[in-house]
C-alpha cells in the first residue's frame, strides 16, 4: 500500500466531516481568538482531555513537527505517517492556517513568525478551566506521560517541580516512561507526593512477577463508571538504562491488559479507557488484537492527528507532544458502548490564549531560582534549529558539531530523541534552550573507538527499532544522529542489511570495517561512562562560534520510503 486505503479513507472523510462541523475555522487563515479555540459542539456526558509527552515544558515554545515520519508494513502510508501537503490535503486543512502550523512542517518559519509560540502550561490550565466549566461533573483530565523530564528546571528537582504543577493542574491519572530515568526509588517519592494515582499495569518485579503499580481506577463522570488502564512505555529498560530501574520489569503484556479489562468490565464499568505510552504503531496493533478497548489515549511517538483513527470499535487519540495541542473527546455512552463522539485537537496558540493567573504564578515560582542559567544567552542561530524527524534535525546537527569539535573525534552519534524544542532563525540561543534538548539523568559525553564493523552494526541495530515492519520490535526513537558520516538506507530491506554506503566526511573514504574511528556521543544506557556533560559541551561550542549556522543535511540517502511521510529537504 502506497497510501491511504480505502476503508482508512472513508474514516478519515468521516472523522473530518464530523470535525468541520465542530470546527468551523478548520480551513481558515484568519488569526483565531480563545473562543474559536474553545468552540464545541458537546456530546454525550463524558469529556477525556488528554495531553501527553509534555517534557517538562512550562512556557510557550516553538516546535516543528517532522518531514519525515515513514510507516512500514500495516502502517505504510496510514497515519499518523502523514507529513507536510500531504497530511494537510488528506486532512483537508488549508494552507497558510492556524490548524496547518499546528499540524505540519509546512511553511513552519513564516507560520512561526505568524502565529507565534504554542503551548504554555499556564495556556493549558485555561483552556482545562473553561471546559471543566462548561462540563461540569463530566471531563476526566489524563496525562499520557513523559511530564517529568525535558528541562532544566526538572533535571535540577529531580521532576518535583512537574509533580507539584500536575497536582494544581488538577490531572486525574498518569502513565509514564521518561519519569523511570531518575531512578526507581526517586519515582516513588515522587508517586508519593502526586494528587492522583500513577498507573501502569505493564510493570512488574523482575524476580517475583508481583505488580509495582496500580494497574488501573475506575471514575464516575456524567453518571458514566470509566475504566482508566495505565500502560507504561514497554520497552523502558531498552531505550532508557536498565540499571536506573534493575528490581522491574517491562513488556506489552496482552493477557495481563486482557485480564484488566475483564475485571473491569466484571465490575459494571460502562468505559474503557486505556492510558498508553506504547507509540502509535503498537497501539493500532494492540486495538486489533486486545479486545474490549473503547479508547486509547496513545503517546511516546509525539503524533499529533486532527481525528481519532478507529480500529476496530476502539477510538485512537493521538495528542501531540510539548503541550502543544490539549485533546477534546466528547462520548455518549449507552449499554456500555460509544454510540456518539466528538472531536477536537485544540493548537494551544500561546498569543491567543490569556495565561491562567495562578499557574503562571506558579511557573515563575519554579523558574525564578533558576532565572540566570536559563537566560543566559550562549549565542544565536541563523538556521532553523529543530529535532523531529526520522534521521535528522538541524539542532541534532548542531549537538554532533559541537561533540566532534570539543571531543575532538572524527564521528558523532546523537540520539534520534524526539523532544525538543524549536529555534526560529535570528533567535538566540539561551541555557533554556540547550538544556530542552539535552536535560537527561545520563549526559556523559563518552569519546571512544569503534571499528567501522561495530558502527554498520549500531545503526543496523537502531534502524530495526525504528523500521521493523511489526511495530512491536520497534523499541527507540528516531534514527541516531551521524555527524562526519555519510550512509545510505533503504527502508524495505530486512534486518542487518539496510545500511551501505558508509562515508567518513572528514577524507571522503568508505568506512573500513577492520579500521577504528573515534568517536563521540551520549545517552549511552551502559553504567559507568565517563565524559563531560553533554550541555555542557554544547553550550562551551556555542560560545565559541556564537552564531550557528547550518547548511541542509544531504548526508542521508533514503530509499524505500513511502512519498505519504517523507518530504526530503
Amino acid at each position: 500500500m502506497t497510501g491511504l486505503g480505502r476503508r482508512e479513507l472513508l474514516q478519515v472523510a468521516t472523522a473530518m466531516a464530523a470535525l468541520a462541523a465542530t470546527r468551523p475555522g478548520l480551513a481558515q487563515t484568519a488569526f483565531p481568538r480563545q473562543d474559536d479555540l474553545l468552540r464545541f459542539d458537546a456530546v454525550g456526558q463524558v469529556t477525556l482531555l488528554n495531553f501527553t509527552d509534555l517534557h517538562a515544558q512550562l512556557v510557550p515554545i516553538y516546535f516543528r513537527e517532522p518531514s519525515a515520519n515513514i510507516g512500514v508494513g500495516a502502517a505504510r502510508g496510514l497515519p499518523p505517517h502523514l507529513v507536510g501537503e500531504r497530511l494537510l490535503a488528506t486532512y483537508n486543512i488549508t494552507r497558510g492556517s492556524y490548524d496547518a502550523y499546528a499540524l505540519a512542517c509546512t511553511d513552519f518559519e513564516a507560520l512561526g513568525r505568524t502565529f507565534g509560540r504554542m503551548g504554555g502550561l499556564d495556556r493549558m490550565a485555561t483552556l482545562i478551566k473553561a471546559i471543566r466549566a462548561e462540563r461540569p461533573g463530566k471531563v476526566l483530565l489524563l496525562d499520557g506521560g513523559d511530564t517529568w523530564q525535558g528541562s532544566y528546571t526538572a533535571l535540577q528537582n529531580k521532576g518535583a517541580d512537574m509533580v507539584r504543577l500536575m497536582n494544581a493542574l488538577q490531572v486525574d491519572a498518569m502513565t509514564a516512561h521518561w519519569e523511570f530515568t531518575y531512578g526507581q526509588d526517586r519515582v516513588q517519592e515522587l508517586i508519593k507526593q502526586l494528587n492522583f494515582p500513577f498507573l501502569a499495569g505493564n510493570v512488574k518485579d523482575a524476580t517475583w512477577g508481583d505488580p509495582v503499580f496500580k494497574p488501573y481506577t475506575v471514575f464516575e463522570r456524567g453518571g458514566v463508571r470509566i475504566g482508566v488502564i495505565g500502560q507504561a512505555f514497554p520497552y523502558t529498560p531498552i531505550a532508557n538504562p536498565r540499571y536506573m530501574i534493575p528490581d522491574w520489569s517491562f513488556g506489552i503484556e496482552e493477557e495481563k491488559l486482557a485480564t484488566h479489562i475483564a475485571k473491569l468490565r466484571d465490575d459494571g464499568v460502562d468505559l474503557v479507557v486505556l492510558l498508553s505510552h506504547n507509540g502509535f504503531d503498537v497501539d493500532r496493533k494492540l486495538a486489533g488484537r486486545v479486545k474490549g478497548i473503547d479508547v486509547i489515549l496513545t503517546g511516546h511517538t509525539h503524533d499529533a492527528l486532527p481525528a481519532p483513527v478507529k480500529v476496530g470499535d476502539t477510538l485512537l487519540v493521538a495528542a501531540g507532544s510539548h503541550g502543544k495541542f490539549l485533546a477534546r473527546l466528547d462520548l455518549e455512552i449507552r449499554d456500555k458502548r460509544i454510540q456518539n463522539y466528538a472531536f477536537r485537537l485544540i493548537p494551544v496558540l500561546a498569543d491567543v490564549i490569556d495565561p491562567d493567573p495562578d499557574m503562571a504564578g506558579l511557573i515563575r515560582e519554579v523558574r525564578a531560582p533558576h532565572s540566570a542559567a536559563l537566560e543566559k544567552v550562549v549565542g544565536y542561530t541563523e538556521s532553523l534549529l529543530y529535532r523531529r524527524g526520522n534521521f535528522n534535525g538541524t539542532f541534532d546537527d548542531l549537538i554532533c558539531q559541537a561533540l566532534m569539535a570539543e571531543r575532538d573525534v572524527e564521528i558523532a552519534l546523537s540520539p534520534g530523541f524526539r523532544w525538543g524544542a524549536t529555534l526560529l532563525p535570528e533567535q538566540e540561543i539561551s541555557g533554556d534552550d540547550i538544556f530542552n534538548q539535552t536535560a537527561i539523568t545520563y549526559p556523559a559525553a563518552y569519546r571512544t573507538e569503534m571499528t567501522g564493523a561495530a558502527l554498520k552494526e549500531v545503526m543496523e541495530d537502531v534502524a530495526d527499532n525504528l523500521f521493523n515492519p511489526d511495530p512491536y520490535y520497534q523499541q527507540g526513537g528516531d534514527m541516531v544522529r551521524a555527524g562526519g558520516l555519510s550512509y545510505t538506507i533503504d527502508i524495505g530491506k530486512p534486518a542487518g542489511q539496510r545500511i551501505s554506503d558508509l562515508t567518513l566526511l572528514r577524507t571522503g573514504e568508505k568506512i573500513d570495517v577492520g579500521k577504528k574511528y573515534t568517536v563521540s556521543g551520549w545517552a549511552s544506557v551502559n553504567e559507568g561512562v565517563e565524559g563531560p556533560p553533554v550541555y555542557d559541551v554544547v553550550t562551551k561550542y556555542v560560545e565559541a562560534v556564537k552564531r550557528v549556522r547550518l547548511e541542509p543535511n544531504r548526508q542521508v540517502k533514503v530509499l524505500g520510503a513511502d512519498p505519504s511521510g517523507y518530504e526530503p529537504r
